[in-house]
């Protein structure tokens, strides 16, 4: 008996001293601060920026695997370019054609970390139906309490570059730039 006595407080010992394994965290995007954009060389003449003004989904964060998902999508019909009749034209069919494309989304096929924070995530870009993968480079990592939500809450920006031609949205290339620089910045809030 004092033997048996000995294994299990032993056996408890083991397992409170233990460093507790993390479970991954789900974090939901915060619609009011996260604004995908996207700049293009407009005839040389300038640079155009314009953003997309709704995006939802869900990122997911495993720090002690060094693991995570993210999963986005963006209302394509949210484009704002900072004029009403330019917003319709960017939504035809030689650009978004929003008519049969509402939605582009981003799916995460790996999240890459540097420590603990995350500093690039692979996944595959679908607008317009077409489907590409892409690497977002990630600028800007932090996590940690929300002041004012009280809740843990990560905010990252990121971007990469894309040619519009691959996705069937290249009218006036290269005229107007074939290369469209996307940038997103993104809070998220634990859920």
């Amino acid at each position: 008996m004092k033997r048996f006595t000995q294994l299990a407080l032993a056996t408890a010992f083991a397992a409170t001293a233990l460093p507790a394994l993390a479970a991954p965290d789900t974090f939901i995007i915060d619609t009011t601060h996260t604004f995908p954009r996207f700049s293009y060389s407009h005839f040389g003449y300038s640079t155009q920026l314009s953003r997309f003004d709704k995006t939802s989904g869900k990122i997911t964060i495993d720090r002690a695997a060094k693991t995570g998902s993210v999963d986005v999508t963006i209302d394509m019909k949210s484009v704002d370019t900072g004029y009403s009749v330019f917003n319709g034209h960017i939504q035809g069919e030689d650009f978004l054609d929003t008519a049969k494309y509402p939605t582009a989304t981003f799916k995460s096929s790996k999240v890459k970390f540097d420590g603990d924070k995350v500093v690039a995530v692979d996944g595959n870009l679908t607008i317009k139906g077409i489907t590409k993968p892409v690497t977002l480079t990630v600028t800007s990592f932090k996590c940690m309490p929300h002041p004012m939500l009280k809740k843990e809450a990560c905010g990252a920006n990121a971007s990469t570059v894309i040619k519009r031609t691959e996705f069937n949205a290249g009218k006036y290339a290269p005229y107007v730039s074939d290369e469209v620089t996307l940038d997103i910045a993104v809070e998220a809030v634990h859920e």
